[in-house]
């Protein structure tokens, strides 16, 4: 029986390449006519998770549903309702702007009658009216952008996988894509991204984080960081270095992130009093400083999963030997 409450669902998904694990066990329920976030960096499986769900490159184990069709058996199918979006534009550079959209709608074999309405309204949608007799190969980077989003939209799929698609345009281009695809999700379509920019992240419903092929953690922005396993302290010194210097040799300290002149510091939950911790190195390094307990963000959260993660692997090696 197909749960309709989840666009996407898989269990113990993995991929090897060769004796490299790209993607290593991964479980997801994805929530019908939301954006779901893959956050990482490079290298952390998010693309290759992608094109796993998308029926383009078969799992070496586990399963995946994606709107109740098997990945395995019905990717020829699944194409046909779902769009993808890479993250280095893909369409043909040699062909007008109007010449690539006349092309996907051939291809998604989209009603005659129906084209050029299509078409034209994708035009205007995404501002490319007057870019219609243009090179796509000429455009620049938000036009590009633009440009595939309107290709990947164009036959109204379900869910849209988009590989992080931002990471060639501006601020202000940033934006607006976002802006779009909270319209998307409004009118009921599935979003899939992945991205290594932590604002974006933050702008999800829900997401993931993946870390060398492994969930690390998933939920809600909200629910990430109440969840987050760290205290995050914040100090602004003059100097910060001489500051960092003097927290560096601190046991209790997971990491120190310096930003302009403060510094955010993470201390295991366990650790009672993180504040006095970092005052009592200061002073003994007779260091002033404010220093005050902070709300985590993504950047925190992503930081405190990846180094728990490291502490186990390095436990068990250690129990190993």
């Amino acid at each position: 029986m197909i749960d309709s409450e989840f666009a996407i669902t898989s269990r113990g998904l993995t991929r090897h390449f060769g004796s490299l694990i790209a993607v290593d066990n991964v479980d997801l329920r994805i929530p019908a006519g939301q954006i779901y976030g893959f956050l990482g960096p490079n290298g952390s499986g998010k693309s290759t998770t992608i094109r796993m769900l998308c029926g383009l490159l078969t799992p070496s184990a586990g399963s995946a549903q994606v709107l109740g069709m098997d990945t395995r058996k019905e990717s020829e199918k699944l194409k046909q309702l779902i769009g993808y979006m890479t993250q280095k534009f893909s369409l043909f550079e040699d062909m007008t702007v109007r010449e690539n959209l006349q092309f996907i709608s051939e291809i998604y074999a989209i009603n005659r009658k129906l084209r050029k309405s299509r078409v034209d309204e994708l035009l205007e949608k995404f501002e490319l009216t007057d870019r219609i007799k243009q090179k796509a190969g000429s455009l620049s980077g938000g036009q590009k952008q633009r440009l595939a989003l309107a290709a990947a939209t164009l036959h109204k799929p379900k869910i849209l996988f988009l590989d992080e698609p931002t990471s060639a345009v501006d601020p202000q281009n940033r934006r607006d894509f976002w802006e779009t695809l909270f319209e998307l999700a409004e009118q009921g379509t599935t979003i899939l991204v992945s991205t290594h920019y932590m604002d974006e992240a933050a702008r999800c419903h829900r997401l993931a984080v993946l870390d060398r092929g492994v969930k690390v953690a998933d939920g809600s922005p909200r629910e990430l960081g109440e969840n987050i396993h760290s205290h995050v302290i914040e100090l602004s010194a003059e100097d910060p270095d001489l500051a960092r210097a003097a927290l560096s040799g601190e046991a209790n300290i997971i990491s120190i992130t310096q930003l302009g002149m403060r510094l955010r510091i993470l201390i295991p939950k366990e650790s009672n009093n993180p504040i006095e911790i970092v005052n009592s190195r200061l002073a003994q390094a007779s260091i002033k400083a404010d220093v005050e307990q902070v709300s985590p963000d993504l950047e925190d959260v992503f930081v405190a999963v990846t180094e728990l993660r490291k502490e186990k692997k390095e436990t068990k090696e250690v129990i190993a030997a």
